[in-house]
Formats: structure tokens, sequence, C-alpha cells
């Protein structure tokens, strides 16, 4: 299997909160919620980047699509990692999150292998890693 992931689909509780949070308060851009007509399709798709889609989809349709029964949320099954070009990126991203109703879980600090970084949770919990790497380019 060639590692070639093109979809990361975050299980939401409430699509429209979330399509607020990422459309109006981080600056994500979307066309909105797609597949209303569709019991279980609603969906809000956002290009990240090239080859790469964000997908908020609700938990309730999630467990329709695969068959398993929707369990509690945890904040520690995945991180998603968001890499910038500095310091003060990492600060204004933060700040922008926090803008926007994330809840700061770490604040930005040096981390013990050079880096800066800090993580916020978005309205369903999902964790975002903000992060400076002095030896990754962006």
């Amino acid at each position: 299997m060639d590692a070639r992931i093109t979809v990361v689909t975050l299980g939401v509780d409430d699509l429209e909160r979330s399509l607020r949070f990422y459309r109006d308060g981080l600056g994500f851009p979307t066309e909105g919620i797609v597949g209303q007509e569709y019991e279980h399709g609603a969906v809000v798709f956002i290009q990240l980047q090239p080859g790469l889609r964000l997908a908020l989809w609700p938990r309730k349709s999630i467990g329709h699509d695969t068959g398993l029964e929707v369990g509690p949320a945890s904040a520690t099954e995945m991180t998603l990692g968001h890499n910038v070009g500095s310091r003060a990126e990492v600060d204004a991203v933060m700040a922008q999150a926090a803008m926007a109703g994330a809840t700061i879980v770490k604040p930005a600090h040096e981390t013990f292998w050079g880096g800066y970084s800090g993580y916020f949770q978005d309205p369903d919990g999902h964790l975002w890693e903000i992060v400076w790497n002095p030896q990754w380019s962006e």
C-alpha cells in the first residue's frame, strides 16, 4: 500500500458550529455544508493543501456509514500537526484559534527538542499542535 492520505475526517457533534469555527474563526476556505439532501450525507470539505482535504462529518453519520456504535470522544486518540515558519507564527495561530473559540490546552512554549509549540482543541475536542521546528521547512 502506498501512503497516500487525501482526506482527514473529523467526527463532529454540531456541523454548523464546526463550520463556523474552521471557516469563520480560522479562515479555512470551504464551500460550506454539502450533501444535505442525503440522510447521512451532510459534510464540510476544506482544502488544506494540494491533494489533502479536511472533512467535518457528524459522528452519528460516521457511525451509520461504518456500522459502528458512536462511543465517547477522546482528545488523546490523535493530534493534527500544523507546522509554521517561526515562533511568532505559532503565537499568531494560537491567538487566532483562541479568538475563534478554541480551548488552549497548552500555551506555546519552548520544546525539549529545540522547537516551539502549543496545543488547542476545536469545539469537538480535536487536538491541534501548532509547531515551529527549526529543522523542518514548511
